[in-house]
């Protein structure tokens, strides 16, 4: 039996792999979760069987089968219930829970180990996994309320100082308990770090700005796969391992690409800094000019080829679908439509993609910010929806902005530029779009899903 389990999870690493492999398109993307799925179904049904097969009480199988039922229910109706704006937040729930998990399962083990017989490699490996986990618990949930605009950033120096002093001693303290010099039993220790890394979790993630939680969200969920990794260390278990080292992985990796994309440093994004403006700076009056809708629905029905920038606005509008038909409609004209997106637009990695996706819009129109770049000059029409400041022209032109040095969609070096928008509010930088002072940019005010709503309505007259 034990030669069965052991195949069984070498199975389910292999689907995890495989399930990795094609969601690194967004075409296969969703059969990719399906294989990665079946591979997790396989990995709990050989736990259930280990755990029979081990004599485990069965008081204790039924308590894992009544844990697994209640969490699948509440698991199914969130995603049942959650709007496309409240998929960051809710991918961020589910990765506080695999944090949690992981940190109550280094107390647990805390509470059976005999420290006069265990080696000190298993020691170690409890308190990093209790650590990452019980930091990714809280992170991710302070993570959750500000991006659902219940905790406002706190910036402060005594925030990032207390942040900085925790770290400290949650390297110190180890070092210190196993050179004798905290004389309290390892039990109590672990509860001791655990609430320390919580709280760290907590102020961790209090000075990171709104714009940088995709970046968060992104470190959090390594993080998350790290402490399982530790945790399938301890127990070893070999699906735990490899599950936690792919997660943990793809999450650095993932982080790093956005942190190039935003041309930042990893540092900067969790100290919550951003570039100031330079004192005395003086933002320059704009000439600002409006476009009707029925102005705006004439230059897209002349368009030979017309680009949509979507961005956070248009998730907050729920205009995803009304978007979809205006692509429709433009293409029974032969106007070719493309979606350029940036890497960082939304409030998680893909957001945008997956708002997209749920329009059914086809995954050959979505350009990534090169191409678009590459191609911008021969846009007829540029509809901006939602996005800001990755449309900056100051990103690229001013020195003293600070948006200055982050990449962002060129949007400026097409013949026209409609930006659909409810008011002049700035973005989450705070400074001046130089965008729309441009000869070749309009403004259409207006909330996004009523506008493109109004702009098929013309279209269908045209």
């Amino acid at each position: 039996m034990y030669a069965i389990i052991e195949v069984g999870y070498l199975l389910a690493t292999i689907s995890f792999l495989g399930g990795l492999k094609f969601m690194s398109s967004p075409k296969n993307a969703k059969t990719g979760n399906l294989i990665a799925a079946m591979g997790m179904v396989l990995a709990v049904v050989l736990t259930f069987v280990a755990a029979i097969t081990a004599t485990v009480p069965y008081t204790n199988l039924t308590i894992m089968f009544l844990a697994i039922a209640i969490g699948t229910l509440i698991g199914k109706r969130l995603s049942d219930k959650v709007e496309m704006t409240g998929m960051p937040q809710l991918v961020s729930l589910f990765n506080a829970t695999g944090g949690g998990c992981a940190m109550l399962l280094g107390l647990v083990e805390a509470n059976q180990m005999d420290i006069t017989t265990s080696i000190l490699g298993n020691q170690i490996l409890l308190i990093a996994g209790l650590v990452t986990g019980a930091i990714a618990l809280t992170g991710s949930i302070i993570a959750e309320r500000k991006l659902a605009g219940k905790v406002k950033d706190r910036r402060s120096k005594s925030v990032i100082f207390s942040a900085r002093i925790l770290l400290g001693l949650m390297v110190l303290l180890p070092v210190l308990y196993f050179f004798g010099i905290i004389p309290i039993g390892f039990t109590a220790f672990m509860y001791v770090l655990a609430t320390l890394a919580m709280v760290y979790g907590v102020l961790f993630v209090l000075p990171i700005g709104g714009a940088d939680m995709p970046v968060v969200i992104s470190l959090l969920n390594s993080i998350t796969g790290i402490a399982t990794a530790f945790a399938g260390f301890v127990y070893g278990n070999k699906a735990m391992i490899a599950g936690g080292i792919f997660v943990g992985a793809a999450g650095i990796l993932l982080t790093l690409l956005m942190c190039k994309a935003m041309n930042r440093s990893l540092l900067k994004v969790l100290a919550g800094t951003f570039k100031k403006s330079k004192n005395g700076i003086v933002e320059e009056e704009q000439d600002i000019k409006e476009i009707s809708i029925s102005e705006t629905a004439m230059s897209l029905s002349f368009a030979q080829k017309v680009a949509i920038v979507p961005g956070y606005g248009l998730a907050v509008a729920q205009a995803q679908h009304i978007c979809g038909q205006l692509q429709q409609l433009l293409e029974k004209r032969h106007v070719g439509v493309d979606y350029i997106i940036h890497p960082v637009a939304g409030r998680m990695p893909g957001h945008m993609n997956v708002l997209l996706a749920e329009a059914n819009v086809e995954y050959s129109h979505l350009k990534e910010m090169d191409e678009g770049n590459e191609n911008m000059e021969q846009y007829d029409v540029v509809l901006v929806l939602g996005a800001n400041d990755v449309v900056n022209p100051a990103a690229e032109n001013n020195p003293d902005s600070p948006v200055y040095g982050m990449p962002i969609i060129r949007v400026y070096e097409s013949k026209q530029v409609i930006v659909i928008k409810r008011s002049m509010n700035k973005g989450y930088a705070g400074v001046q779009n130089d965008l729309f002072g441009l000869d070749n940019c309009c403004i259409l005010f207006g909330d996004a899903k009523v506008s493109l709503q109004e702009i098929v309505n013309q279209l269908k007259l045209i």
